[in-house]
């Protein structure tokens, strides 16, 4: 019988010890605020991390105009900017992002590269890898500014490229609530993303001699200008994303007439690029209960074969976005279907080559409306017309209404089938959830990337983990449950989630997987779902389309929620302690009554159940003095020291008439008390969740909130009165508190099943396989050695 609540318990009190100096260092308050850390509110961010009343965000309008050659795989472009000045601040000039000039030979990303060998007494390197290095030497990466001027045509702007941003120095001061127009021409080799890596790029198809691009990060745009930072214009060395304003986009895309154009926003001239059967399908599609083939796989084929000197041109607007990214290619299946629902109304589409079948036809579109329909119920209510999911080089990738996706099938050469594996599919599955998540964090609730990658990735990791949950039973989530994060906790490789992009040594663990896991902690053991659930949505509401920082987040979810979470934020975010709280000892306890009868009873039961000492036990047919001379021998031999006497009989009478009522009350109740020691051995203060099996069998779940360490971070005892006999118990019964070290978590203490045996004979193993082949090269060189010896004197 498991009770999570139960009438058993009588009273549960806490014991700690005094909050001295242990071991020469001082006391450490875990539970202090985070006010010492966190910037002072003000009119911009208040104190409840909401939007202050003067909070303000710049926008930035484009028109852009781009041409793609298929043959040389470059872009031409140019843009016109409008850029408006919403600050209460005077600016001077003028930072825009030229992320294409990370992939120039000079750039600091490229020079500051480093290699790792796997064997440093044998170097090598596989061929890929060398192609890789190779090319990644002789791409002549990087933009070509060809124009600034201010408006369309009018006179040149000085500017000055710094790496991987560009300043643009303003004829006169923008002021507060006016606007500056400027244009730029550029152009630029796109990469084959394959080879050299990177968030787009082109794949070229051997077989049928094609190309499909992703191009994304391909237009200089404007930096961040934002309150709490200035300009965001930290360089960009590959992990840290991008700080990005809002505005509208209309963008012409030149491509060869046979390709068909996926991209941000909507399609503005569907009549000039679509046949009228594909616009009766796209129509068809808004009402569709399942996707519909807007371009089948068979036209696919044939726009494959055909090949084109003629161009159109693909027009898209976009309104309230933060970024413009578009994908290319005659190899194109296109699906659609529409989304209703619950004020949302948007065309979930999916783009993919053959070679993404049949993989992508079941399940990319059913998982971008099933992304859309969780992220709403946790989040905010999904803006946009369209949402897009991609098919091509890039493993996974987000941007305003499109991503681009990983994972396709095999081709089994011996039967020609095409098959998946459960990775693939699972995986599939997986990143378009993750990726189409991303529209909410940071499409929509903007946050700096360049600064705090989990804000971002983690949010998005931790609501992907709900909406990967609500597809089917027991799926593969990797980031979310706790205990998939232990081994990360305990490593040293940690950094604290508080830290740079760029300075981040495991990416994933920290800044995908620590902090989902972190939310999925707060939410199911620290808050609850429902506090927790409210307070997050809350702060999703707060800032669509603004712009948050930590703080914000950290000051909503203790606002909305009325729990004081600063101790959690401190050890999860600013910390690389790890959970680690061993159940030290349980020492059974009773209420002394006074009553000898009582008490010298259960003094002698408790000296019974003692093991008696080795010497007494070897003495135990020694030949005493007593033997020969019995009358030695008197009451007190005759009765142990366990045995009542008159003396104590009348101490007790007399004592009774000074216990008050509820005392008499309490000794009669007959309770087991049990004090249950504990010790903090990894730092990071959690909650103590005991499950208690009783000697009858039944069992029950004791929760106590981490303030239990208030006092003492370090050791703690806790104080359990039952009504039955505790037979075991088990800390952390479901694993939910990220403990990395469940052997010290059972009393009485268990055998830990575990696989070093097996790994030590198959090291051994391994190990005389070596030590034996060793000796067969030795004896081996020795004939050779030989042999070599008997032609010298041959020879000679």
């Amino acid at each position: 019988m498991n009770k999570l609540v139960s009438g058993l318990l009588l009273s549960l009190s806490v014991v700690v010890t005094a909050p001295l100096m242990a071991k020469g260092k001082p006391f450490e308050d875990k539970f202090r605020q985070l006010d010492e850390l966190l910037p002072t509110p003000n009119v911009y961010r208040t104190g409840s991390g909401a939007p202050g009343h003067k909070y303000w965000q710049q926008e930035a309008d484009y028109v852009i105009k781009v041409k793609l050659d298929d043959e040389k795989q470059r872009l031409t472009a140019s843009e016109t900017i409008n850029y408006t000045n919403n600050s209460p601040d005077t600016l001077t000039y003028l930072w825009l992002q030229l992320d294409q000039n990370r992939f120039n030979r000079n750039s600091t990303a490229s020079k500051t590269k480093t290699t790792s060998w796997s064997n440093k007494s044998n170097p090598k390197t596989s061929f890929s890898s060398m192609r890789n290095l190779v090319r990644a030497e002789e791409f002549d990466g990087g933009y070509n500014i060809t124009r600034v001027v201010q408006g369309e045509n009018g006179r040149k702007l000085k500017f000055v490229i710094n790496d991987t941003m560009m300043r643009i120095d303003l004829p006169k001061p923008l002021r507060s609530g006016k606007s500056f127009e400027f244009s730029i021409d550029w152009d630029y080799n796109m990469k084959e993303q394959k080879v050299l890596g990177g968030r787009a790029g082109y794949e070229y198809f051997k077989e049928d001699g094609n190309y499909l691009y992703e191009v994304a990060q391909w237009f200089p745009r404007m930096a961040a200008y934002y309150d709490a930072k200035g300009w965001q214009n930290k360089q960009f060395l590959g992990n840290g994303e991008f700080a990005l304003e809002f505005g509208d986009y209309d963008v012409s895309i030149t491509v060869p007439a046979d390709h068909i154009v996926a991209a941000t926003g909507e399609l503005d001239n569907a009549s000039r690029v679509l046949s009228s059967k594909q616009r009766k399908r796209l129509d068809k599609a808004k009402t569709a209960k399942k996707p519909v083939i807007i371009v089948t796989e068979e036209e696919a084929i044939e726009n494959e074969k055909e090949g084109t000197n003629k161009t159109k041109t693909w027009r898209f607007k976009a309104e309230n976005v933060r970024d413009f990214a578009w994908a290319s290619s005659r190899k194109f299946i296109w699906d659609a279907q529409g989304y209703s629902e619950k004020g949302v109304d948007t065309m979930a589409m999916s783009y993919y080559p053959k070679e993404g079948n049949p993989l992508w036809e079941r399940y990319s579109t059913e998982a971008i409306i099933h992304t859309i329909e969780e992220y709403n119920k946790y989040s905010l209510q999904y803006p946009y017309p369209v949402s897009i999911s991609v098919n091509g080089p890039v493993g996974g990738m987000e941007y305003p209404m499109i991503t681009f996706n990983g994972p396709r099938p095999t081709l089994d050469k011996k039967t020609g089938e095409k098959t998946y594996s459960r990775r693939t599919k699972y995986g599939l599955i997986g990143v378009i959830i993750h990726e189409v998540g991303h529209n909410y964090y940071p499409m929509i609730v903007n946050s700096d990337e360049r600064q705090w990658t989990w804000m971002d990735e983690g949010l998005n990791s931790f609501v992907e983990y709900l909406a990967a949950q609500a597809w089917e039973e027991n799926y593969p989530s990797r980031r979310g449950p706790a205990r998939n994060i232990t081994n990360y906790m305990k490593s040293s490789y940690q950094v604290p989630i508080m830290t740079n992009s760029e300075s981040i040594l495991q990416f994933g663990n920290n800044a995908y997987g620590k902090p989902a896991t972190a939310l999925n902690i707060l939410r199911e053991t620290i808050m609850g779902r429902e506090l927790f659930d409210y307070a997050f949505k809350e702060y999703a509401e707060r800032w669509k389309f603004k712009r948050p920082t930590p703080a914000d987040f950290f000051r909503t979810m203790e606002d909305a929620s009325a729990v004081d979470l600063d101790w959690f934020f401190r050890g999860w975010f600013y910390t690389t302690d790890h959970v680690d709280i061993s159940l030290d000892k349980v020492t059974k306890m009773h209420v002394g009554n006074q009553d000898p009868e009582v008490e010298k009873a259960w003094d002698r039961e408790q000296f019974n159940k003692e093991p008696m000492d080795i010497s007494d036990m070897r003495n135990k047919d020694m030949k005493r003095r007593t033997h020969d001379k019995p009358e030695l021998l008197d009451f007190y031999n005759e009765n142990d020291k366990f045995t009542v006497t008159n003396s104590d009989r009348n101490k007790y009478n007399g004592s009774q008439k000074k216990l008050e009522d509820w005392q008499l009350e309490l000794l009669k109740n007959g309770k087991n008390m049990y004090a249950v020691d504990f010790s903090n051995k990894g730092g990071l203060v959690m909650p103590i969740i005991l499950k208690l099996v009783y000697t009858d069998g039944t069992d029950e779940v004791v929760r106590t909130s981490a303030q239990i360490w208030r006092k003492n971070t370090e050791k703690v005892s806790k104080l359990l009165v039952t009504d039955k006999e505790i037979a075991s118990i088990e800390l952390d019964p479901y694993w939910e508190t990220a403990d990395v070290d469940v052997n010290n978590n059972y009393w009485p203490q268990r055998a830990i099943e575990s696989r070093l045996q097996l790994y030590k004979r198959k090291k051994s193993k391994s190990l005389m396989e070596k030590y034996n082949q060793k000796l067969k090269t030795d004896k081996d060189e020795e004939k050779d050695d030989n042999k070599d010896a008997e032609k010298a004197k041959k020879a000679a």
